[in-house]
């Protein structure tokens, strides 16, 4: 798959998984995917566990946002924020492609946090 038909399939899948259209928002993965969250420790196996544990959330994201995509090759990553429940959620997914499908995806995710003043002299606020 051309590094453009990537790009093309994976705003397709963050656009769907803005709508909340399950079903596109998976397309974008091979049936034998695997995807991790080394935050909470859990490997999700396969693209119809995935679908079934995103369909089944509690709350529904009110927000989505993509920051920016970037990639080459078979790695791609995404930089975005989800908001549930008025809270957001900075989130970064990483992906491995083969054959067009993604294999393989590690999200991160991260509640915001207030920056401490001691290093305010040498940073500019972004947000």
């Amino acid at each position: 798959m051309e590094e453009e038909q990537i790009r093309e399939a994976l705003n397709a899948h963050w656009q769907a998984s803005a709508a909340g259209d399950a079903n596109a928002e998976h397309d974008i993965y091979a049936d034998d995917a695997i995807c991790d969250y080394p935050q909470s420790g859990e490997r999700i196996h396969g693209r119809s566990n995935l679908q079934a544990l995103r369909s089944h959330h509690p709350g529904k994201p009110s927000g989505f946002t993509v920051k920016r995509i970037l990639g080459k090759g078979d790695l791609w990553i995404t930089e975005y924020t989800i908001t549930y429940q008025g809270r957001p959620a900075f989130t970064v997914s990483i992906m491995e492609f083969r054959n067009g499908k993604v294999v393989h995806e590690t999200q991160y995710f991260s509640d915001p946090f207030e920056a401490p003043a001691w290093r305010s002299q040498w940073v500019e606020r972004i947000g």
